[in-house]
């Protein structure tokens, strides 16, 4: 596939008017604000409608070379946009933001690191046996589909996105657009069912929604709370008037941070190749195991991230470098990526694998379920519903499902949730969530076979579980409150 500078130009163009269009739709249709569904979400289903797989089978376009509605070459680079942007978001992801000591994270957030760990684990756990008794056996399925439900659900659009390389390279093709489908269920799903749990959790009393109750309004307000989380409260207008200072300082901020962000791509380049070589020079000459060469980019961009970050710590060099730059560079880069990889969604690979994506979908939300209603009250001492309840919308979609369900549960956070949800992810987030693990986890399926991973995620998922229980189920409080 080859395109040109303006090809490439054109079909970004197309992607920022559909991402227009959708904002718009968004703010007439409160159907779709209920839904919380990100702009880019709508924006890639309205190009989905649009391309070769809906409206393209009956309309015919007016130019040769047509893909749908659009020319081939814009349908091309849009297929190729989500692994290049990725890298973007989260390379991004660390950069402008202080790295506290592990002890801090650990005192404030460790009670949901051992839940969303859990929640994570247990996807793999969960999505390998259906794989293994059922998928593969029944339907022919490559086993490799075990991974689809922490991929989709626990990765989201973005992860899903960014490994349809890894998927095609290892024989699995069809995977990519069976985990888009499984982030879109699982964001949709997230909010629905985590709403029917607050209602449940406040008429039950434990918790208390105070006189607002959660009406249409008081939904909205949630939402828009949250989608506009990048403005300043009361409480840290002070913090926004730094970084308002911090880019006054700078001559050109935007461009400064663009340079972080390629710094850090550069630095996980180097650290994947450098991995990469060591891994064909060793165990993996003449032809022997391959994992590494098959793991994108994306997540060692992040640890490039981290790097660039200590180092701008260690210089003294925070006054020149904005988080909230940083956060909208990502977010737009995000944007991107999922309107793209929804696209060029393959809506017939949807239909021929429709039961086995069905029964993921169904065992991934009873899994995370499960969690937020069993284990989360018996390791998480205090206030374990609104904090197991941000927990559980990120493992059904994206963090800001998680994020506005607390806020829902807890409009003036008088939990502590929102910062014990932001420290625990520097734990979660390198290694699963779209991580490491997350990564290399179709390559270790294929190297060494869905039973083998299926073990050590068993393994992983009753150690975390185990763990919590007795360190931190200790400090639970034996009380009625709190349990269902």
């Amino acid at each position: 596939m080859t395109m040109t500078v303006g090809e490439l130009f054109i079909a970004l163009v197309l992607v920022s008017l559909v991402l227009l269009a959708s904002n718009v739709l968004r703010n007439f249709s409160p159907w779709l604000r209920r839904l919380f569904l990100p702009s880019s979400v709508v924006g890639g289903l309205i190009l989905l409608l649009l391309g070769p797989e809906v409206l393209g089978r009956a309309v015919t376009a007016p130019f040769d070379n047509a893909a749908g509605l659009f020319p081939e070459y814009v349908f091309e680079s849009w297929a190729a946009l989500p692994g290049l942007l990725i890298n973007v978001v989260f390379a991004a992801l660390f950069i402008g933001r202080p790295i506290p000591g592990l002890r801090t994270i650990w005192m404030r957030a460790g009670p949901q690191v051992v839940v969303g760990q859990t929640m994570a684990w247990g996807q793999y756990v969960v999505g390998l046996t259906l794989a293994i008794l059922v998928l593969a056996p029944i339907f022919g399925m490559n086993p490799m589909a075990g991974a689809l439900i922490e991929i989709g659900f626990e990765g989201g659009h973005g992860t899903a996105a960014g490994m349809a390389d890894t998927f095609a390279e290892l024989g699995f093709e069809e995977g990519a657009d069976l985990a888009l489908g499984l982030a879109t269920i699982g964001i949709v799903s997230g909010v629905l069912i985590g709403t029917l749990m607050i209602n449940l959790a406040a008429r039950r009393g434990v918790i208390s929604l105070n006189d607002t109750g959660l009406t249409s309004e008081a939904l909205d307000r949630a939402q828009e709370q949250t989608e506009q989380n990048e403005r300043p409260s009361t409480e840290d207008y002070s913090e926004f008037k730094k970084d308002l200072a911090q880019e006054e300082e700078t001559a050109d901020p935007l461009s400064l941070h663009i340079g972080l962000v390629g710094i850090a791509i550069v630095i996980g380049w180097l650290i994947l190749s450098a991995l990469q070589w060591i891994e064909q020079q060793t165990w993996a000459r003449d032809g022997g195991l391959e994992v590494l060469a098959h793991v994108p980019l994306f997540p060692i961009a992040m640890i490039g991230g981290v790097i660039v970050q200590l180092c701008v710590t260690r210089f003294g060099l925070e006054p020149h470098v904005s988080s909230r730059t940083m956060s909208r560079i990502a977010g737009t880069a995000l944007d991107f990526t999922i309107v793209a990889a929804l696209a060029t969604l393959s809506l017939t690979a949807l239909g021929e694998y429709l039961v086995p994506f069905l029964l993921l979908a169904a065992a991934g939300i009873a899994w995370c379920l499960f969690v937020l209603i069993v284990i989360a009250p018996r390791v998480i001492p205090e206030n374990w519903f609104e904090r197991g309840i941000g927990d559980f919308g990120q493992s059904m979609g994206v963090t800001v499902t998680g994020l506005l369900l607390m806020r829902m549960a807890d409009p003036k956070n008088r939990s502590g949730a929102f910062e014990s949800f932001g420290y625990k992810q520097l734990m979660f987030e390198p290694v699963v969530g779209g991580g490491l693990f997350t990564a290399a986890s179709l390559p270790l399926i294929a190297q060494f076979g869905a039973p083998a991973i299926l073990g050590l995620a068993l393994v992983l998922t009753v150690a975390w579980l185990i763990f919590g229980l007795l360190y931190f189920g200790r400090m639970v409080p034996d009380r009625g409150r709190g349990r269902w």
